[in-house]
C-alpha cells in the first residue's frame, strides 16, 4: 500500500506544473502524440516541451513508443486517463 500511495504522490507532484498539465489532458483526449503535434499545440519551443516530457516518463505519467523516427507519448495508465479528464482541462491555449 505504501509503494502504491507513493506513486501516486509522484504522479501528483509531476501533474502539479501547469505545462505537464496540458500536456496530460491533450494526451488524455488523443491517447497518443508525437513531441513535434505536442509542442506545436502548445506553442512552445520544441526543447522545453522535451525537457517536460523526459520529467513526465521518468515519472512514470508517460509511456513512449518508437514509430520510425518519431517518438509518441501516451499516458501511462487508464487512471491516469481517467483522472486528467475528470479536471476538464483544455489543453490548447
Amino acid at each position: 500500500m505504501e509503494k502504491k500511495l507513493k506513486e501516486m504522490s509522484l504522479v501528483f507532484k509531476t501533474l502539479g506544473h501547469p505545462v505537464r498539465l496540458r500536456i496530460a489532458a491533450g494526451l488524455a483526449n488523443n491517447k497518443c502524440a508525437c513531441v513535434k503535434e505536442i509542442w506545436e499545440c502548445l506553442g512552445m519551443p520544441q526543447a522545453i516541451v522535451s525537457q517536460h516530457l523526459k520529467v513526465m516518463k521518468q515519472n512514470g505519467v508517460l509511456v513512449a513508443r518508437r514509430e520510425g523516427a518519431k517518438v509518441c507519448y501516451s499516458l501511462r495508465t487508464d487512471l491516469i486517463t481517467q483522472m486528467v479528464k475528470m479536471l476538464e482541462i483544455n489543453p490548447h491555449p
